[in-house]
């Protein structure tokens, strides 16, 4: 995108500190669950942080988004969400039921641009994915929102947050016992989510 399409430097400026509080609030997301499960001196059960994702999922879709993009909004692998899909009746139901829901007040995958395909937009760029794939997992032409963001200061302070956050490429969560140590640098700490084992 060149540059000099962008709206005035003085108004993205003014966007700046607003997209900067977005991002945070974004990335800052397992730390809030955290707080609210530490009243109940435990580590939440897989069960838990499965059925919290799952939620999500289904709040991204009655949003009308579709499966891509909820699992960017949720946080989660695309292929775990199509696991659970295939897996578990009830949850395919209640998705399905969430898609309904979203159609019948006409928000549909690749339809009307909506605030939550904006959301995975920056979800995705800040993840590491370019413009073209960020567009592409949100169902937004990238053209279409390429429009917006030329006449966007919040929009273009979204992306500029975004693109300083974002890792060097997109990647799947591992954790951080099985990512090899650079030199000099100390183990990360507190970085994953932990949860109790489960019997089946």
């Amino acid at each position: 995108m060149s540059e000099s399409r962008r709206p005035d430097a003085d108004l993205v400026n003014e966007a700046a500190p607003r997209a900067e509080r977005v991002l945070a609030w974004l990335a800052a997301r397992d730390e809030v669950e955290e707080a609210f499960r530490d009243p109940l001196d435990r580590l939440p059960g897989e069960r838990d942080d499965r059925m919290a994702r799952m939620a999500d999922i289904l709040q991204a879709t009655a949003q009308g988004l579709g499966p891509r993009a909820a699992a960017v909004w949720a946080g989660v692998p695309e292929q775990l969400v199509r696991q659970w899909l295939a897996h578990d009746e009830d949850f395919a139901l209640a998705v399905q039921a969430a898609s309904n829901l979203a159609a019948a007040h006409g928000l549909e995958p690749g339809g009307t641009t909506t605030p939550a395909m904006i959301r995975v937009v920056i979800l995705a760029m800040s993840k590491g994915h370019s413009w073209a794939e960020a567009t592409d997992i949100a169902g937004i032409g990238g053209s279409r929102l390429r429009r917006m963001w030329r006449s966007s200061p919040a929009l273009v302070s979204l992306v500029d947050a975004a693109r300083r956050t974002r890792s060097r490429k997109p990647k799947t969560y591992v954790p951080p016992s099985y990512r090899p140590r650079k030199p000099g640098r100390a183990a990360p700490t507190s970085v994953y989510r932990l949860v109790r084992r489960e019997d089946p």
